[in-house]
């Protein structure tokens, strides 16, 4: 009849054991950070905001408006985008702003658009790296704004369609 030693494994000693386990623990780890990493990349931030865009474009010192934000997201659930509507109290302009969350650096379509209570909609679209941007004076009317960004093959957008921000 064979004895058998507690704690041991037939050929193999107590330190062999615990090497192998830490560099089984190791490779599960490594396969876990790798699968990890490679399903979600890093995603760049936009180096602009929404004050920094209306300002490099049009001057002047920007607020963010009340309601004057919504996320631009695509069907399969990405974040696109950020449109913003600012203020100059200084001068009763508005100004929309459209920030890019993807291609950034990369010239693909964006657009900011602005819809004056009495005019009609106007809109700064074209290819840009970083953000669209668009500016209207709107003291004392209520506006309107929009924001897009082209997502693979299809513009994805977001905005208020009603009227408010008024003043």
């Amino acid at each position: 009849m064979a004895t058998r030693v507690r704690g041991s494994r037939a050929g193999l000693s107590g330190g062999s054991v615990r090497r192998s386990a830490r560099r089984l623990a190791i490779s599960i780890l490594a396969a876990t950070v790798a699968a990890v990493t490679l399903a979600t990349p890093a995603q760049a931030a936009n180096p602009f905001t929404a004050a920094q865009a209306c300002n490099n474009d049009f001057g002047g010192s920007w607020a963010y408006a009340s309601d004057g934000h919504r996320s631009i997201t695509a069907p399969d659930g990405t974040r696109v985008g950020d449109v913003y509507l600012m203020y100059n109290s200084a001068s009763g302009y508005n100004c929309v702003a459209t920030l890019k969350r993807v291609a950034l650096g990369s010239t693909t379509g964006a657009s900011a658009g602005i819809r004056v209570e009495g005019d009609s909609w106007v809109d700064d679209s074209g290819s840009y790296k970083y953000y669209a941007a668009i500016q209207r004076s709107a003291r004392d009317k209520c506006v309107m704004y929009r924001g897009e960004v082209l997502y693979a093959t299809s513009w994805q957008s977001a905005g208020r369609s009603s009227w408010g921000n008024c003043g």
